[in-house]
């Protein structure tokens, strides 16, 4: 390591971490604290404004002027026992992340002064300027208005000294310009089409609940290693850098002991974390050196996307107090595993009942049965639809490589219940489904193994996969947000339910019991999925993608053209059918999708232009000097025979002028490119133009990644591979 480096890495160790006060008591004693929880509202509101805000949460009722009132007096009163100064309403607009104003308490008390001041008005909506955010062309830069409106089911809590009220983002003209805006409709379409069955099988279910339990992957990198990284400060990720001698190969990692200045980073997180009311579970090494885990227990969907939103800010906020940064990037280092999000995904009922875990009779097995074969039946249709809602710059580099799962939207069961399903399209349809060991043998049983969490086995290269009473969505990437791909799958579920239903409607309407109908409308749907999206092989192989491709799923690896499934005939069907997106905000979501994809290759391609020219080849020119220099040296002594003594710097030095004009005249190639895709107006044309652009950087830091290996490493300008990746 260079001395600068060694330096700056060491200032970076010294740094004092500014941790977060560690309260006293159990995490129990103070999760919540931070929150404007069912306690709190309880203790601060008076009865009738609680029980209106109250069932406004649990039963969508609406709230009027004087309760709004009521409840940002009771929030006020509780912030300022808190330090509390400001009030901002907290979205997510389309740029991924999250935004906020703060707005003080302050205003004129008519006398001279001032006093803290927080009227339903100010909780219910603000008005953030739509322009600046992207929007696809819905709102003109001189239309500009744009509204903030509260969304009362996801609790109010505090930052510093704000008061953060989660809110919806939506345009003068209505339209959603956020993610919650859609997620909430979507989680509305697939209660709303999940309750019906279920009523089916239990008269007394009132309620369904969307869940999501997410595991955040990241890596951790020293904060000065990352200052001298241009392309990690402006992109998220090593543009070039050559493999470290050891990586992940050892699988050491994985599990390991954590590093002690990693541990304390994760302590605070979850201090953080558990005062905002984040129930965060999990935390572990991850596969590559320097990646981790965290991960929540299960939440109500809405509520849990928030939350990972959430630690996601808090997580940036306090690795700096330790000297770290998080990277978030899908995929911050070339040859080590990248980063996902993964999904959990599952419905329950108000009664307490999961519907995709097996019950206790014949009947709540087939309620399982039913939910586990639409779902499946909705992932096959609309299986490019969901590898789009997944698809972005950053997650492209990931998919497919060092675990990850690949660009093919397929369903793993493993061999318990594919077997099931199989059994169940031979038996006639009343035969009845139960779980081993619950009953005694049976003949023509179709049987699911009692301990049923474990029946299941993993596969790491299956972006959907079945783990015993949830389905996993693996691919989503690190960076994104949770809420695209949930929209997406609750709605083709909502769709594949209401579909379901209407037919099994149509078979009891001819007299057939229930449970037959329900099973002769299911063999279809089983015979349908059970050879194309379920799969349970190596998703990595060659053969599979020609075999995917032979079933009819989609293998499209270009995210442009993925991103255009979401304004296909079918998929606007189906969310404006169900109430999801408009045509209008599906079209202007591509729109910014391009935009954003095209931008971040354009600032990839930049960056790596600027290192190639002003970092790396005067680096390379000046060693190369320096072999010349000896060169010329070893010629004055031994005048004779210079060039047998000096074979190794004349090869080294032609190897370098390779190199150098290799890499300038690929850099030169790439910027001739960039300008001609600058000229293309159409958004669609201008990322596919960038898609070939992105391919074109993996050429130009082959010979980058040559010269680190020859050039002195004094001399070197970038911290390299294996001193990123290893923390002290």
């Amino acid at each position: 390591m260079s001395k600068l480096r060694f330096d700056v890495v060491q200032d970076a160790f010294k740094k004092k971490a500014a941790e977060v006060d560690t309260p006293s008591g159990t995490p129990s004693a103070y999760f919540g604290e931070l929150v404007f929880n069912r306690a709190k509202m309880e203790k601060y509101l008076d009865a009738k404004t609680f029980k209106a805000l109250t069932n406004c949460i649990d039963n969508g009722g609406t709230l009027d002027r004087k309760t709004a009132d009521g409840v940002a007096a009771g929030m006020k009163t509780w912030a300022l026992e808190h330090g509390v100064t400001h009030v901002s309403h907290w979205f997510q607009p389309l740029t991924e992340g999250t935004a906020e104003k703060h707005d003080s308490f302050m205003e004129y008390d008519g006398k001279g002064g001032m006093i803290e001041e927080f009227e339903g008005k100010a909780l219910v909506q603000q008005e953030p300027d739509a322009s600046s955010f992207p929007n696809g062309g819905i709102r003109a830069t001189f239309e500009a208005r744009g509204y903030t409106a509260w969304d009362p089911t996801s609790p109010v809590f505090i930052q510093d000294d704000t008061l953060c009220i989660p809110t919806v983002f939506i345009s003068y003209t209505g339209e959603a310009l956020d993610y919650k805006t859609p997620l909430k409709r979507s989680v509305n379409a697939v209660t709303d089409a999940a309750l019906p069955i279920c009523k089916w099988f239990d008269p007394q279910v009132r309620k369904v609940v969307c869940y999501l339990g997410w595991e955040q992957e990241y890596f951790l990198v020293d904060e000065g290693l990352y200052a001298a990284r241009p392309d990690l400060i402006q992109t998220g990720r090593t543009l070039m850098g050559h493999a470290s001698s050891k990586n992940q190969q050892l699988d050491d990692h994985y599990f390991g002991a954590i590093p002690s200045r990693v541990m304390a980073f994760m302590r605070d997180v979850e201090i953080a974390g558990y005062k905002l009311g984040i129930p965060l579970k999990t935390r572990h090494n991850e596969v590559a050196p320097n990646q981790f885990e965290l991960a929540s227990i299960y939440g109500e969907m809405n509520l849990s996307n928030d939350q990972n939103q959430l630690i996601m800010n808090v997580m940036n906020t306090i690795a700096r107090k330790h000297g770290f940064v998080v990277l978030f990037h899908e995929k911050p280092f070339d040859g080590v595993n990248g980063s996902g999000k993964h999904n959990n995904w599952s419905l329950g009922t108000d009664t307490g009942t999961l519907l995709l875990a097996p019950g206790k009779d014949a009947m709540s097995n087939l309620q399982f049965i039913t939910f586990f074969v639409n779902v499946l039946a909705a992932v096959q249709k609309h299986n490019a639809l969901l590898k789009a809602s997944i698809a972005s710059a950053t997650n492209a580099h990931r998919l497919g490589a060092n675990e990850a799962p690949p660009s093919i939207v397929s369903a793993f069961l493993g061999r318990t219940m594919t077997g099931v399903l199989r059994k169940l399209l031979e038996v006639p349809s009343d035969t009845p489904i139960e779980i081993a060991g619950k009953k005694g043998t049976s003949v023509g049983l179709v049987e699911i193994p009692e301990i049923f969490i474990d029946n299941t086995d993993r596969n790491r290269t299956s972006p959907f996969a079945f783990t015993g009473n949830r389905f996993e969505f693996r691919a989503v990437g690190s960076s994104a947000n949770c809420s695209g791909a949930m929209t997406v799958l609750n709605s083709a579920v909502a769709e594949q339910l209401h579909a379901f239903r209407e037919s099994v409607e149509r078979e009891t309407a001819s007299g057939k019991p229930l449970n037959i109908a329900v099973m002769d409308c299911l063999k279809p749907l089983i015979a349908s999925i059970i050879d194309v999206v379920c799969f349970d092989g190596n998703g990595y192989s060659e053969a599979w993608r020609k075999e995917a491709a032979r079933r009819g799923l989609d293998t499209e690896t270009c995210v442009p053209e993925m991103i255009k499934e979401f304004t296909k005939p079918g998929a606007v069907e189906m969310f404006t059918r169900l109430g999801v997106y408009s045509a209008k905000e599906l079209q202007a979501r591509n729109e910014v999708k391009w935009e954003i994809y095209t931008k971040k290759v354009q600032i990839e391609a930049r960056i790596t232009g600027r290192m190639a020219e002003n970092h790396i080849i005067p680096v390379a020119l000046a060693y190369q000097t320096k072999l010349l220099q000896n060169l010329q040296l070893m010629r004055d002594l031994f005048p004779d025979d210079y060039k047998t003594k000096s074979q190794a710097e004349i090869e080294m030095i032609d190897k370098i002028s390779a190199l150098i004009n290799d890499i300038r005249r690929k850099v030169g190639d790439m910027i001739e490119a960039r300008k001609t895709a600058n000229r293309i107006s159409n958004a669609y044309e201008k990322a596919v133009a960038y898609h070939a652009i992105a391919e074109s950087l993996f050429a130009i830091r082959r010979p980058i990644d040559e010269l680190e290996e020859v050039v002195d490493n004094d001399m070197w300008p970038l911290p390299k591979y294996r001193e990123l990746l290893f923390i002290n």
